[in-house]
């Protein structure tokens, strides 16, 4: 299992705004820049960040985007559920009727495994905030 581009980039840019002042805009293409990364794929990824209320976009001349909550309230996790949509490592653990090599779950004799393994990464990445990841970056 891997996390995909989007995460990591997303994540990587949120830290970025986490650095700054509460009060300071960050345009984009400035994140972009700074890792190498698309300016333009960064808008993609702060499309659904935006509509999930992690981050806010002022316009004009000093606009760009700023955390839209204290960054000791957005974890890791909260972060990827927006951009991977889930972070279940099997589809039947969300959908009962989702296709399974098992007739069903009852049946199952590995769902035990899933289920730790999303407890387990759910647990990590609900305890990491960007706040740390931010202080973690300025050593």
């Amino acid at each position: 299992m891997k996390i995909s581009t989007r995460s990591r980039y997303g994540l990587r840019a949120l830290v970025e705004l986490a650095i700054c002042s509460s009060d300071e805009c960050v345009p984009l293409r400035t994140i972009a820049q700074r890792h190498g990364m698309s300016d333009h794929y960064l808008e993609q990824l702060f499309a659904p960040l935006k509509k999930a209320g992690i981050v806010k976009s002022i316009r004009g001349a000093q606009g760009g985007y700023k955390l839209n909550r204290p960054a000791e309230s957005i974890t890791a996790g909260d972060v990827l559920r927006v951009l991977e949509g889930t972070l279940s490592p099997v589809d039947c653990l969300e959908d009962e009727n989702a296709f399974c090599a098992a007739a069903s779950c009852e049946n199952c004799n590995t769902k035990s495994v899933w289920e730790k393994l999303y407890a387990g990464m759910s647990e990590v990445l609900d305890t990491i905030r960007l706040s740390d990841l931010a202080k973690e970056a300025m050593i």
